[in-house]
């Protein structure tokens, strides 16, 4: 009996310690949950830094990985068209945190009619889902993060509140920063041409304008006749910048910077983080893009 009371007590400290279990949908939620979640959750990435959450097809591995977690955290506003039959294949019980549940979304028709897509096919649906471009929404996705956590974890409760506070104030600094910057560059070069259609909540914070040859989604297809089109634009309108993406083929892009003219401005990270150092974190993602988009702009 003393023997197995003293295994007892020697456990206690480990099942106390035990880190509630959270599965992310894509890299940039990811990394929000470990920032709010901080020491008390175990975040795993369903989809990888680098890779392209629009065209993710879950393998019986993800399906495991999710049947054991306790949260399931995703982004939402569409963005994850599989999302549903994911949580169906893994019979998901616990509790789905949706990020985005708070941020006023952009119709796709407040920006399709500035942007010229001409007649791409989109498959999000009415709402533009890459919310996070915006620092200002992604202080919405910490506050969401933090109610489910406390949800699943009432004694973490304090812990994960304190911790979205820090966040969101270092979010909120780094949106001033971004605003001061972008205003010293004059309107009319706020002009970009970028693989998708994925910087819409960045031009509409920051009074920037961005062209694409595909949708808001990579495996919308770019039509000959919309490629012209987008060229003549850009000829016309003077862009300052072709920027590629890290997680998109750039063979478009490069076509476009040659038979435009304009020169290619660099990479820009949209639909997820990188194994670099310049965007391993959402915070050093959204720095890096703002850097490169006022170093072109210029």
């Amino acid at each position: 009996m003393r023997k197995l009371f003293a295994i007892t007590l020697a456990m206690t400290p480990l099942l106390a310690c035990a880190k509630l279990p959270v599965v992310a949908s894509f890299s940039i939620v990811a990394d929000v949950a470990r920032e709010v979640g901080g020491e008390r959750v175990d975040v795993v990435s369903l989809v990888a830094p680098d890779q392209d959450a629009h065209v993710f097809q879950p393998s019986p591995a993800d399906v495991r990985k999710l049947a054991a977690a306790k949260v399931f955290v995703v982004n939402g506003l569409g963005f994850e068209g599989w999302l549903a039959r994911l949580s169906k294949s893994a019979a998901f019980k616990g509790l789905t945190v949706t990020a985005a549940a708070k941020v006023k979304p952009l119709a796709m028709a407040e920006h399709e009619e500035h942007d010229d897509h001409h007649g791409h096919d989109h498959d999000h649906g009415k709402q533009d889902p890459h919310a996070w471009h915006n620092p200002q929404n992604v202080a919405l996705y910490a506050e969401a993060m933090a109610a489910g956590f406390a949800k699943a974890d009432p004694e973490g409760a304090a812990y994960y509140r304190q911790r979205a506070q820090a966040y969101k104030a270092q979010l909120l600094e780094l949106d001033g920063w971004a605003a001061k910057s972008f205003a010293a560059i004059p309107a009319e070069r706020r002009k970009v041409l970028t693989s998708h259609d994925a910087f819409a909540y960045l031009a509409a914070r920051y009074k920037l304008r961005f062209m694409a040859p595909q949708g808001v989604s990579t495996d919308a297809e770019a039509s000959a006749k919309g490629v012209a089109a987008l060229i003549r634009q850009v000829r016309k309108e003077k862009v300052s910048a072709v920027f590629f993406e890290n997680m998109a083929d750039r063979r478009l892009l490069d076509q476009l910077s040659r038979e435009a003219g304009v020169k290619v401005g660099g990479k820009l990270y949209s639909d997820a983080l990188s194994a670099a150092p310049d965007a391993a974190t959402y915070v050093q993602l959204f720095k890096t893009n703002v850097g490169a988009l006022v170093a072109a702009m210029k």
